[in-house]
């Protein structure tokens, strides 16, 4: 068996064709989707990359991993404390010896665990490749190759895992100059208006439509498809097109690897997993370029996997977690679960029939620090720390009917606030019921001074809010935040 695992960083799934995107953005990743099964409602537990994969890796929620930050005692795994053996738990329970335990060889080919000093993340992998030393700044043409040299050397073989990373849609939208613009010609997502956007110019908060570069609008150097400011709708457009063309950029060099796997034969019977890390807001609840919430958007992330022999052109619309791909490749290659796994096998969509759970809970402490349950077309926000947005405590949206996040519902339905707020509790209590210590993640990042990239930014950016006539929002920054703003 040979199974090539495409983990792309940052790729929202309704930018993809094989999600009904109105832009050919994907057309390599919808043939892959076309022979296998497509999950439509699959989230990552904990947001952005460094929880997002934590989780992948462990197939535990980040509560329990203790990894739900960027930094601070929340960006690492929990010590393991008196239990601990000669080699810890991720020497057992890490993606990677699934296939290890098959009598298969593993590969990986990403920056990551560099990246973020994430050194458990390569806990499983026989070999690792960080190809171009840039953590996370390559763009696909210094992946490719070295992706292309592996293959030459074992594609024709039997019994490999080969995980690959791209980052192409991560910002800064990086697809070089000479690949143009295919889109140039295509409608923008129609619910990006000019009255949407003069309301995102009136919001506040890091990466809104004013500060695209986080808390100022100063365009990043080298990188002309990412702006500081979108001011009209011709910079929407120039916005939306450079997250566009670093797919469509990365979708060629995939064509790339999966012609030559068809060169030595090994394309037809080849498993395939497309995944992401997380998603990217652009222009929901007012954000651009960033993955900075625990919303849909943010969370959502598509899953494509090609098992020859099992359904092809299959949908799936069951609530699934990242978490949950480690209990379903176990069950697919006969490999035993590990008790501490958070996740749940998914396996039956694979055989067509229908799973999934009834609600997911999603967390994000990067940014700014919030909880979220999905349930039904239902999406309940709850925040803790706004990083300097001004959200309310308690947001709901029916993502059936608003994808994109635009009508908060709190007010009119607070039934369905306290539904989510139960289901919130409820998971909140099993979670800690099964803790190897008291601590919440989520509140060591509160007790840390808050998410990383939100602390100590609050002066600064309350100065840039004066000289950009948004001054009325200082005093609610002030109030909200007291012990994080000092003259």
């Amino acid at each position: 068996m040979r199974i090539l695992f495409l983990d792309l960083d940052t790729l929202r799934p309704d930018h993809l064709g094989c999600y009904g995107y109105h832009r050919d953005t994907s057309p390599n990743i919808d043939a892959i989707a076309r022979g296998g099964v497509r999950f439509d409602q699959y989230y990552c537990s904990d947001a952005p990359c460094l929880p997002s994969r934590a989780a992948l890796m462990s197939g535990r929620f980040g509560i329990h991993t203790g990894v739900m930050g960027h930094g601070g005692t929340a960006a690492e795994m929990r010590i393991e404390g008196q239990p601990r053996g000669f080699r810890d738990r991720m020497a057992r329970e890490a993606l990677p010896y699934i296939f290890r335990r098959a009598g298969m060889h593993t590969a990986t080919i990403s920056p990551f665990a560099e990246r973020h000093s994430a050194w458990w993340f390569n806990a499983g992998f026989n070999e690792v490749h960080d190809h171009a030393g840039m953590g996370g700044m390559e763009s696909a043409e210094h992946v490719t190759p070295t992706v292309r040299q592996w293959l030459r050397h074992n594609a024709a073989r039997d019994d490999w895992l080969l995980h690959v990373n791209y980052w192409d849609p991560h910002t800064p939208y990086r697809a070089p100059a000479d690949f143009g613009n295919p889109f140039a010609d295509d409608p923008l997502p129609a619910w990006l208006t000019p009255e949407v956007l003069a309301e995102h110019r009136k919001m506040v908060g890091p990466h809104g439509a004013r500060e695209i570069s986080m808390y100022h609008n100063t365009p990043w150097d080298g990188y002309p498809r990412y702006l500081g400011e979108i001011t009209d709708m011709a910079d929407l457009r120039h916005f939306i097109d450079g997250y566009d063309c670093g797919i469509r950029y990365m979708d060629a060099h995939l064509g790339m690897l999966f012609d030559e796997l068809d060169a030595h034969g090994a394309l037809d019977d080849l498993v395939i997993i497309i995944s992401a890390d997380h998603g990217e807001n652009l222009g929901e609840l007012g954000i651009y370029g960033e993955h900075g919430t625990a919303d849909g958007i943010t969370c959502r992330i598509p899953m494509i996997l090609r098992w020859p022999g099992k359904a092809a052109g299959h949908v799936d619309e069951g609530l699934h977690y990242n978490l949950d791909l480690a209990p379903t490749l176990a069950e697919l290659l006969g490999q035993p679960a590990q008790p501490a796994w958070d996740g749940r096998s998914y396996a039956a969509a694979l055989r067509g029939d229908a799973c999934g759970r009834e609600e997911l809970i999603l967390s994000q402490c990067a940014h700014v620090c919030q909880r979220a349950v999905r349930f039904g077309p239902w999406l309940y926000l709850r925040t803790y720390h706004d990083g300097y947005h001004l959200f309310p405590r308690e947001m709901l949206f029916n993502l059936a009917d608003d994808p994109h996040e635009q009508h908060d519902l709190a007010a009119a339905r607070p039934d369905r606030c306290r539904e989510g707020a139960h289901r919130l509790l409820g998971w909140h209590d099993a979670m800690m019921a099964t803790q190897q210590d008291a601590a919440d993640p989520l509140w060591t990042v509160m007790r840390e001074g808050g998410p990383l990239h939100a602390r100590g930014a609050l002066p600064a950016y309350c100065a840039y809010l004066e000289q950009s006539e948004r001054g009325w929002a200082v005093p609610l920054l002030k109030e909200k935040h007291p012990g994080e703003f000092s003259p």
